[in-house]
């Protein structure tokens, strides 16, 4: 049976919210509507609309009365729900307590809820498919209604089901169904002639006259809910349409918007449990099947790629690009305000390469070792090792893979483990060390290239940008500084090592 929570999610933050969620509830089982006065017989699990609600007073013994019985939630439209006392009522009675949107319709909630039950009691049938199936014939069926071949768009202008009678159309509604969304010449006329400003508008309506090109009339409706524009349909008809007509049309519209909201509530629970699933093997609490035939991860090595983007749009533009680069919405999520995605490796990993090269310059990423599902947690830690060499600036580019700075890696370790046993404190190098922070002349650095080109002083300038001969001269006042015996192997090696671990610590 589906829990409060699962039931939730799957409606969307569209037309609720919850506001207290207990952890030990019983899972639910019905919805049923208060009656005014009285929560009527209530059965265990039961979701309790308060239709009739209005005063806190009422909704707080409401609350208790349906906790009495077994109820699993109670559901009041704003402001009851944020009352404090009916979220302590709430609380003390260990009942879940959800908000429903002012605008939406309880009567269509009603419709939803038990639509979203049924879906959860049967997991074995696929909802997506359904959903899919059921809006095509919603779309014969309105077609019937208007008498003219329909189609319903999202937001976007994409095509998300049309009826039959599509022969009786014109070129830019073929266009369009081949296409799956109105090709952009069309969309820009519509948008010239102001349908879609109509459609923000919420027109109930909006008819579209013939156009010079050949292209037939259409009759328009906007798809919304609690005063959110889901979509809308399109109607090609022969002219004018009468009001009856297109009242018909109109009145189709909360049947299809809870349609949308249905596919798109199970988008988001699909997504939600996607995201849970892939935090849990990027931090190696998952079995590796369990993950693949949950996330869908095909029987090959995959990287953890670690975006690090700190404005929120820019994280979400990023996985749209993503997307793009592999073919496929790939399986991502945020922790710790990076996004982390998984993807094959191999010639998906190239592509989505190559469609990130061109990243503003403030976005960082970081690609871990290839291995196996069960290796992702420690591909992460790569991915994340490797980002902060990124960030620090001790490697070049603003695309990188574990692979490729191996050297950085393993000097920035061997730096690390040195400074935490205190090595830049042994021997004379504190003098100069001294002298660099009294006087700022540079000499660690100086001593520092010498060491790296032995017997090469002209590569060594060249590092630090200097002259060979300004080079000889530091040096000496390095020996002068701090009696260092440059002669002996132990000792430059020594040096290196501590120098290394100042430089990459």
């Amino acid at each position: 049976m589906a829990s409060v929570r699962s039931v939730v999610d799957r409606v969307g933050p569209t037309l609720m919210r919850a506001v207290l969620l207990p952890e030990d509830c019983p899972a639910v089982a019905d919805v049923v509507i208060a009656e005014p006065g009285s929560p009527g017989h209530l059965a265990a699990g039961d979701l309790v609309l308060a239709v009739a609600t209005t005063r806190a007073e009422d909704a707080t013994a409401l609350v208790r009365s349906s906790a009495s019985q077994g109820a699993a939630a109670v559901l009041f439209k704003p402001p009851l729900a944020g009352k404090p006392a009916v979220r302590q009522a709430a609380k003390s009675a260990a009942i879940a307590l959800i908000e429903v949107r002012a605008a939406a319709s309880w009567a269509q909630l009603v419709w939803l809820l038990r639509t979203v039950l049924d879906a959860i009691a049967d997991e074995s049938e696929s909802l997506e498919d359904t959903g899919s199936s059921d809006l095509f014939r919603l779309a014969d069926a309105v077609a019937s209604v208007v008498d003219a071949p329909v189609t319903i768009e999202d937001t976007n202008s994409r095509v998300l089901a049309y009826s039959a009678r599509q022969d009786l159309t014109d070129p830019a509604r073929v266009s369009t169904i081949m296409g799956r969304r109105i090709p952009d010449d069309v969309l820009a006329r519509f948008r010239s002639r102001g349908v879609f400003r109509e459609l923000s508008r919420g027109r109930q309506t909006i008819f579209v006259p013939a156009q010079r090109d050949g292209t037939l009339p259409r009759l328009i409706v906007p798809i919304r809910m609690g005063g959110e524009l889901l979509g809308s349909m399109w109607a090609v008809v022969a002219g004018p349409v009468s009001d009856e007509r297109a009242a018909a049309f109109a009145d189709a519209a909360p049947v299809v918007a809870l349609h949308l909201l249905r596919r798109r509530a199970h988008a988001d629970a699909q997504r939600r449990a996607s995201e849970e699933m892939l935090r849990a093997v990027l931090e190696g609490r998952a079995s590796p099947r369990k993950v693949m035939a949950e996330l869908e991860l095909s029987d090959e090595p995959h990287r953890v790629v670690a975006v690090d983007a700190e404005q929120e749009g820019l994280r979400l533009s990023l996985l749209e690009r993503i997307a793009s680069g592999v073919g496929r919405r790939p399986v991502a999520t945020e922790l710790g305000g990076l996004l982390y995605a998984v993807v094959p490796d191999g010639d998906a990993w190239s592509a989505l390469r190559g469609a990130l090269a061109a990243v503003p310059n403030e976005v960082r990423i970081a690609a871990g070792g290839a291995g196996e599902v069960g290796q992702l947690a420690q591909s992460r830690q790569q991915a994340e090792e490797a980002l902060g060499l990124l960030r620090a600036g001790l490697v070049p580019g603003r695309v990188v893979t574990f692979e490729e700075v191996w050297t950085a890696l393993t000097l920035h370790r061997a730096a690390t483990a040195a400074t935490a046993a205190s090595i830049g404190e042994l021997g004379p190098l504190a003098l100069v060390r001294a002298h660099d922070e009294a006087n700022g002349a540079g000499y660690l650095d100086t001593l520092y290239q010498w060491l790296r080109h032995p017997g090469d002083p002209r590569a060594a300038a060249r590092e630090l940008r200097i002259h060979p001969n300004t080079l000889r001269y530091r040096m000496r006042r390095v020996l002068e500084i701090a009696p260092l015996d440059l002669d002996d192997p132990d000792t430059r090696l020594a040096l290196l090592t501590q120098l290394i671990s100042l430089r990459w610590a």
